[in-house]
C-alpha cells in the first residue's frame, strides 16, 4: 500500500513564480518528491508553465499569469505532487575524477586536522561516499551532492573566499560540490577534477542532472593536466558507469 503524501506548501514567488515546498530542512525524501515533481510538470507539458527550477527541498515553477491565475495553478501542482511517487529506477552513475590536495585542494590538511585523521583517509572517505546530484544551481553546472558520510560532515569556513577555482571539488556542511566555474566559496577545497558540469558549445552543454548518482575517483597530477586538456577540447572525462 502506497504511503499517504502529505500536501506542500504552495507559496508565491513574485507575480509569475509558484515555490511547491515540501520541507524546510535539507532531506532525502523532500528532494526524491521534488525530482517527481519535476518529471510530472514536464510530462503533464502545461502550456501556462515557462520554466521549473528544482533544489534540494522545493520545486520553483515559473508560469504565465496571463495563461492561468496563482491559485489555478497552485491547486494543479498539489495535486500533481500528491500522486503515488514512481517506483525508484536506476540513476545515471557518473564517475568523476579528482586531484586531492596540493594546490589543487588546499583546504585538504586542514580538513584532515578538523577531523583528527590524516589527509589519506580524508580521500578515502570522500572517494567511498554514495552521492547523488540534489540541485544544480549558484553557477552555471554547480552541482550540490547529497550522500557525504557523516564522519566527513562540518561546518563551511568561517570566512569564505572571493575567488576559487575552477573545477573545484569541496565540502561544507552536509553537502559535498562540483563547482564548474571560478567563482566564491565558503566551503573547504578538497580537490580540483577535469570534468566540465557546464560547457558551452559542447553537446550537452550541462553534463550533470538532479538525480543522477556520482562516485569520485582519486587521480594524480599528470592525470589530471592530461583530462584537463581533453576536456577543454569538449570530451566529457567523466564515465558512465553501472549504477
Amino acid at each position: 500500500m502506497a504511503a499517504v503524501l502529505s500536501p506542500p506548501r504552495i507559496l508565491p514567488s513574485g507575480d509569475a513564480a509558484i515555490t511547491v515546498e515540501f520541507s524546510r530542512t535539507i532531506d532525502e525524501d523532500a528532494n526524491r518528491r521534488v525530482l517527481a515533481l519535476d518529471k510530472l510538470v514536464a510530462a503533464e507539458a502545461l502550456p501556462a508553465v515557462t520554466e521549473t527550477v528544482p533544489t534540494y527541498r522545493s520545486l520553483l515553477v515559473h508560469y504565465d499569469p496571463l495563461q492561468i491565475d496563482f491559485d489555478g495553478l497552485g491547486e494543479k501542482l498539489t495535486e500533481l505532487a500528491l500522486k503515488p511517487l514512481p517506483e525508484a529506477k536506476a540513476a545515471r552513475r557518473w564517475r568523476i575524477p579528482v586531484a586531492y590536495g596540493g594546490e589543487n585542494g588546499i583546504d585538504l590538511e586542514d580538513v584532515a586536522k578538523a577531523l583528527s585523521i590524516t589527509p589519506d583517509e580524508v580521500v578515502s572517505r570522500h572517494v567511498a561516499g554514495d552521492y547523488k546530484v540534489a540541485m544544480i544551481g549558484f553557477t552555471p553546472g554547480w552541482s550540490y551532492l547529497s550522500g557525504l558520510p557523516s564522519e566527513m560532515q562540518m561546518g563551511r569556513r568561517q570566512n569564505p573566499r572571493l575567488l576559487t577555482p575552477a573545477g573545484t571539488i569541496s565540502i561544507g556542511g552536509i553537502q559535498t560540490g562540483v563547482q564548474c566555474l571560478a567563482g566564491p566559496s565558503g566551503w573547504h577545497l578538497l580537490g580540483r577534477t577535469a570534468v566540465r558540469t557546464y560547457q558551452l558549445g559542447r553537446d550537452p552543454t550541462f553534463l550533470l542532472e538532479p538525480g543522477d548518482a556520482i562516485t569520485f575517483a582519486a587521480v594524480d597530477e599528470q592525470t589530471f593536466k592530461e583530462q584537463d586538456r581533453a576536456a577543454d577540447a569538449g570530451e566529457f572525462v567523466a564515465e558512465l558507469i553501472p549504477s
